[in-house]
């Protein structure tokens, strides 16, 4: 059966999946063509998002759910660069990728890495983990990082009350950092046929439009600029800009005052 994690490691060139995997990439990529720059795009937000975090807000602590397959300059690559220091607690639900996690992901020695293999549907057992609590201070600010994760949990409405408890256990000067696919971007047919993939179970992306993302920030300080197609948050200088039908992924950094 195609994984997520799987399918998300080929588009982005890695090695690290399956026939299934490759075989949900391509039928997707089919009715989707653009849907890798998606993904890259998606890949370099967690980057710059991670740099901001690490060089201008101060953040020394990570908590990254849906870790995906480890490929170039992970979420703790970035920030040590910046700070050796800090500290990086990963979480996903497939098996494989904590075992690729446990091989590759080496810590700077300042730092710190651990990994729980958890599902995000049940934010609790994140929280009441163990090596959560070995490795992070929840008195100290934390970036919550739910990159290209939280579409994967179905239903209206269904991923807001899993972030506000995952953000009621962190203190204030904490970041949500969040992307999201959306169909926003879509014309009516693409997205009336979207919704038939879904119901077919040809697809496990749970797109939602830009106000249920923007929902997810509710009572937090957006950083500049707001919330943006990933390709669009906080560019690199000269970089190509593609169309917003081609990223179809909403991003947005929030800080909890």
């Amino acid at each position: 059966m195609a994984h997520p994690a799987r399918r998300y490691n080929y588009w982005l060139g890695g090695k690290d999946n399956f026939a299934a995997d490759r075989a949900s990439g391509d039928e997707l990529e089919k009715h989707f063509p653009k849907v890798r720059l998606g993904a890259l795009a998606n890949r370099a937000l967690l980057q710059r998002a991670t740099r901001f975090l690490a060089a201008e807000a101060g953040i020394r602590q990570f908590l990254d759910i849906g870790t995906g397959l480890p490929t170039a300059d992970n979420t703790h690559q970035v920030a040590q660069r910046v700070a050796p220091e800090s500290r990086i607690v990963y979480v996903d639900n497939d098996p494989l990728v904590m075992v690729h996690a446990r091989a590759l992901l080496n810590s700077s020695p300042e730092g710190r890495t651990a990994y729980i293999e958890a599902d995000l549907n049940h934010p609790r057992d994140i929280l009441d983990n163990a090596a959560l609590h070995e490795t992070l201070d929840l008195g100290r600010p934390v970036g919550l990082m739910l990159i290209a994760v939280l579409h994967f949990i179905h239903g209206n409405g269904a991923a807001q009350p899993i972030v506000r408890e995952l953000l009621d256990a962190l203190p204030s000067g904490s970041y949500l950092v969040a992307t999201h696919a959306t169909s926003d971007f879509g014309t009516p047919e693409q997205q009336k046929f979207y919704q038939q993939l879904i119901a077919q179970g040809k697809s496990d992306v749970w797109t939602r439009p830009k106000d249920e993302f923007t929902a997810l920030f509710d009572g937090l300080e957006l950083v500049d600029p707001g919330v943006v197609p990933a390709s669009e948050w906080r560019p690199a200088a000269g970089a190509e800009i593609p169309e917003r039908s081609d990223i179809n992924v909403w991003t947005a950094v929030g800080r909890k005052p």
